[in-house]
């Protein structure tokens, strides 16, 4: 997971999603609350083309999913569950992009809270996951940093899921690669060249990982992080590149 920033919707559709609410909470009783709710949504053609498109222009590289980072979102995710909270079932706020086997085999209508009902799980848009989660790059699994880490790591599989964690450690290896391609394509004056590494390296699957890669190597145990990859490791420190991957002034 990434942390990502919110788009805006056309004003149309923000006037079409409070309508829908409002015709939500009209309802007198829970039960009615949750049934309106699932009946509105089956019939949402309405706002979802401009729901999906909003939500894919936050998500990572080429519209990928908000939770695994992995395959293509395709869904529109409920963060909180339309099934536990229906007056949230249109809030732009509580819609996130996942693929369909995160949203229907892994979270589903889960939503662990604690004990005092905050959420546990991590909305993107909202918390930064580092804070949270810490990839072991080499391994590529998780590791959790607090209650919240774990609960994604649970909810979503992260690290029950083979292809996850085999595609991390691929992942690795191939933004190892493209820092040397960058650095490569610098020194010999390739600019467009090192820019288009750029630009497809943020937009593989997994972009998490280069995201921890950038992230750890600037923690005080970086030296332990990257024990024998000192040259990845300096080259994620180099500010030239860090400011052409990063964007840095």
């Amino acid at each position: 997971m990434i942390r990502l920033r919110r788009a805006a919707l056309p004003r149309g559709t923000v006037t079409k999603l409070e309508e829908y609410t409002g015709e939500i909470a009209r309802q007198t009783t829970e039960k009615a609350r949750k049934t309106r709710a699932r009946e509105l949504w089956g019939a949402r053609r309405s706002v979802r083309p401009a729901l999906l498109d909003a939500l894919s222009e936050m998500a990572p590289g080429h519209a990928r999913c908000m939770y695994c980072g992995d395959s293509q979102g395709t869904d529109i995710d409920h963060f909180d569950p339309k099934s536990r909270t229906p007056l949230r079932t249109f809030d732009w706020l509580n819609h996130l992009l996942a693929c369909s086997y995160c949203n229907s085999n892994q979270k589903r209508s889960l939503f662990p809270t604690d004990g005092d009902g905050a959420p546990l799980l991590v909305d993107p848009t909202l918390r930064e996951p580092l804070d949270h989660l810490r990839l072991v790059l080499p391994l590529g699994e998780y590791r959790a940093r607090t209650p919240q880490g774990q609960a994604c790591i649970d909810v979503f599989g992260l690290n029950r899921r083979p292809v996850l964690v085999k595609g991390r450690v691929d992942a690795y290896a191939t933004a190892r690669h493209s820092l040397e391609l960058w650095r490569i394509a610098t020194d010999r004056g390739q600019h467009d060249k090192a820019g288009e590494i750029v630009r497809v390296s943020w937009n593989r699957p997994l972009a998490d990982v280069l995201v921890a890669m950038f992230h750890q190597s600037g923690l005080p145990a970086a030296g332990a992080l990257f024990a024998g990859e000192e040259d990845v490791l300096a080259l994620l420190n180099d500010p030239e590149l860090r400011k052409g991957f990063l964007r840095e002034p």
